[in-house]
């Protein structure tokens, strides 16, 4: 199998790309604080769960912004050695999770 599939990407990601995920999931974080806090002081159901729904939402995209990296870096390079087949059924098999 071809190094995509081990820990470390083909093309590491830069500095920048590093900072806005990590600054998105900050942010997701700091929204799961705000509801473990909905909770304490007894909010309204439906608040906690329309926050609820915001973080899936959140963490979803951040998912999708790494699934495109991977598939612009990884999964392209790995096409490119004759190894896409792996790759793709990979990728595919982690996206079901998505959908779940």
């Amino acid at each position: 199998m071809g190094e995509y599939l081990h820990d470390h990407p083909i093309t590491p990601r830069t500095e920048e790309e590093k900072q806005a995920v990590v600054n998105r999931l900050k942010r997701i974080e700091g929204q799961v604080r705000g509801v473990q806090k909905m909770v304490e002081e007894d909010r309204y159901c439906v608040d906690i769960l329309v926050q609820i729904s915001a973080i899936n939402a959140a963490l979803k995209k951040v998912g999708f912004t790494v699934a495109e990296r991977h598939t612009k870096h990884c999964v392209s390079h790995a096409v490119k050695a004759g190894e896409g087949e792996a790759a793709i059924d990979e990728l595919m098999e982690v996206l079901k999770q998505f959908s779940k």
